[in-house]
């Protein structure tokens, strides 16, 4: 198999903790000039592929290289709280005309459609807009609520969850990412996203290893 290729921001984390290990996230942030958030997905990957260990209250610490075994068993262990990005989101009363333009200004393939208290009530896809814009209506007299896909018909995961779990809610609704979630009385409250791209970077990045 073909050995892990890091890339320059994982390179300096490893260096960083094999120097001053066992070093905390924060002071890894501080001392990129990172925020914490930016550096969380790197420091997943980097403790799953086994270059990295962590223990509570003392921080990360360099420990090498797992096996295939244990690497495989650890997929199982990515959580979504480690990968989400943050979420796109737009309110319900946004026209149809508006909502195409933030999505290609965006580069996304879904906008979450909140409503205002910021709770999640519709979900916009690339063909919900296509469709819509067919035909002759006017697209700027037509606002998303009309036309995005509502509850209960929407899949979302919470951060606890699985990368396994939501992997199988993308392929299960055949959707190219889901919102990440908070329970919250009234609604659930949207505190990211989750992609297929994210899912994959992470997926081959572990299975990319040295036997």
């Amino acid at each position: 198999m073909n050995p892990i290729e890091l890339n320059k921001r994982q390179e300096d984390i490893l260096q960083i903790v094999k120097e001053n290990g066992p070093i905390t996230g924060e002071h890894i942030a501080e001392r990129l000039s990172l925020t914490r958030a930016t550096l969380r997905p790197d420091l997943a990957i980097l403790t799953m592929a086994g270059f990295l260990d962590a223990r509570p209250r003392v921080g990360y610490f360099y420990v090498g290289k797992k096996t295939s075994v244990t690497l495989i068993d650890n997929i199982h262990d990515l959580k979504v709280k480690d990968f989400h990005s943050g979420p796109v989101v737009v309110p319900e009363t946004m026209t149809v005309y508006d909502a195409i333009c933030f999505m290609f200004a965006e580069d996304v393939g879904t906008l979450f459609v909140v409503d205002k208290n910021e709770l999640l009530t519709g979900v916009l896809s690339r063909k919900d807009l296509l469709r819509t814009s067919i035909g002759t209506q006017d697209l700027n007299k037509i606002p998303v609520h009309i036309i995005m896909t509502r509850m209960p018909n929407i899949s979302y995961c919470e951060k606890s969850d699985s990368l396994v779990e939501a992997a199988n809610k993308l392929i299960e609704r055949e959707v190219d990412s889901l919102p990440v979630v908070e329970l919250q009385e009234g609604g659930l409250k949207i505190v990211g996203r989750l992609t297929k791209t994210t899912i994959t970077r992470a997926f081959l990045f572990l299975t990319q290893h040295d036997e």
